[in-house]
C-alpha cells in the first residue's frame, strides 16, 4: 500500500475541525481554476474539471464557490495568477516525497516548504531526485468498513472495468488505473454501488520504504500533516509503508 493511499485513509478517519473546511475549499478552488484555465470551463469537455467539481460537491463546497473558481480559470473573473509545479525531497527514514504545489507566490512558497522540511526532519531535493520512484496513475481508494459490497467483488468489478491493478490492505482497497481511464472505471464501479474515499490522478510510488520504528513513523506522519496543512500544498505523495501494528501505536 502506497504511503499516500494509507495517509489518505488515515485522514478520512480523523475528525476534521470546522475551521479546516475553508482551507480545503481554497485548495479545491485552486485546482478548479487551473483545470478550467487549461481545459476550458465546460466539465463535459474537460474530464479533470468534471472530477474536481465532483470532489468539491463531496466536500460540501458551495456552488457559488465552484462557479467563481471556474470563471477565474476561464478569465471571466480577474484574480492573481496561480502557478502549478512540483517539489521533490526526502523525509525521515529516507522516505521519498513529491509535493504538488499551486501558488501565486513561488518565492514565498519555496521558503516555507524548505523551512518545514528542515524543521521536521526532511530536506528539499533537486528536480528529478525522486520523480523516477513514482508513476502517474489513476487512484481510487475504498474503505473496507464503509464498502457496501464484498471486497472480493469490488476487486473483480474493478478489473473487469479496466483497472490495471488492485492492491489490498487491512482496511483499504487501492484501485489503480491508467490516468485517462480513471473516470470510466470510477463511473462503472459507482453504477454498482461502490463509493470512493479518494478519486484522483496521483503520483503512486513504484516501491515503498518500510518504516517499522515508532519514532520514525511518528516523524513521517507529522511531516505529512504539516506539509498538507500548508495553503499552497495541494498533495503530498510519499513512498512509506508503516505496518498496521506500528500505525496503531503512533499518536499524532
Amino acid at each position: 500500500m502506497s504511503g499516500h493511499s494509507k495517509w489518505a485513509n488515515i485522514k478520512h478517519k480523523k475528525a476534521r475541525a470546522d475551521e479546516k473546511k475553508g482551507k480545503a475549499f481554497t485548495k479545491i478552488a485552486k485546482e478548479i481554476i487551473i483545470a478550467a484555465r487549461e481545459g476550458g470551463g465546460d466539465p463535459e469537455g474537460n474530464p479533470r474539471l468534471k472530477m474536481l467539481i465532483q470532489k468539491a460537491k463531496a466536500a460540501n463546497m458551495p456552488n457559488e464557490n465552484i462557479t467563481r473558481a471556474i470563471k477565474r480559470g476561464t478569465g471571466e473573473i480577474e484574480g492573481a495568477a496561480i502557478e502549478e509545479f512540483s517539489y521533490e525531497g526526502y523525509g525521515p527514514g529516507g522516505v521519498a516525497l513529491m509535493l504538488s504545489i499551486m501558488t501565486d507566490n513561488r518565492n514565498r512558497t519555496a521558503a516555507d516548504i524548505r523551512h518545514l522540511l528542515s524543521k521536521y526532519g526532511g530536506n528539499l531535493g533537486e528536480t528529478g531526485c525522486v520523480n523516477w520512484m513514482f508513476r502517474k496513475r489513476g487512484l481510487l481508494t475504498v474503505a473496507r468498513d464503509e464498502c457496501a459490497l464484498d471486497p472480493d467483488d469490488v476487486v473483480l468489478l474493478a478489473l473487469e472495468a479496466g483497472a490495471e491493478d488492485v492492491r489490498e490492505d487491512d482496511d483499504v482497497l487501492e484501485i489503480l488505473t491508467a490516468p485517462e481511464e480513471l473516470e470510466a472505471v470510477k463511473s462503472l464501479l459507482e453504477q454498482q454501488g461502490v463509493r470512493f474515499d479518494t478519486a484522483e490522478v496521483a503520483m503512486v510510488p513504484e516501491n515503498t520504504v518500510d518504516v517499522s520504528d515508532i519514532e520514525t513513523a511518528r516523524k513521517v506522519l507529522r511531516l505529512m500533516d504539516v506539509l498538507e496543512d500548508h495553503d499552497d500544498v495541494q498533495q503530498v505523495y510519499a513512498n512509506f509503508s508503516i505496518p498496521q501494528e506500528i500505525m496503531e501505536q503512533v499518536q499524532l
